[in-house]
């Protein structure tokens, strides 16, 4: 997949994860516009953000326009860019965001009870 110029996905699915694997390589995507790929791929004209392109309709034709506009970039896609996209949908960094949101909504959870309450016990204190 690195020695890839570019990878076509066409499909519309709610999470795309083959796009995120030819990112993590450094192969930009050029991908239907809807669902998932929305969210992976970044189609933007900044190209210090791009990732890849969209194409609006799953047609032959709307496929072949998004290849030549692939093609006529006024510049290459940055394949340290398609990697560091990739590595934000990483396990470690899943684990790493859930687990602060769980400690602070639980912080928070535990300062709503008020000082009467022993969170170590879960029982009220007579203190």
């Amino acid at each position: 997949m690195h020695c890839a110029g570019v990878f076509v996905f066409a499909a519309e699915e709610d999470f795309v994860i083959a796009p995120v694997e030819a990112q993590a390589c450094g192969t930009p995507v050029i991908a239907f516009g809807k669902g998932g790929a929305l969210e992976t791929v970044v189609d933007s004209p900044d190209a210090t953000q791009a990732t890849g392109i969209w194409f609006k309709e799953q047609t032959v034709d709307s496929l072949i326009a998004a290849v030549k506009r692939f093609e006529n970039l006024p510049a290459p896609i940055s394949p340290l860019v398609c990697r560091r996209n990739a590595e934000k949908f990483s396990a470690e960094r899943f684990r790493q965001e859930f687990d602060a949101l769980v400690q602070l909504r639980w912080a928070e959870f535990q300062a709503s009870l008020g000082s009467g309450f022993n969170a170590g016990c879960g029982e009220q204190s007579n203190v």
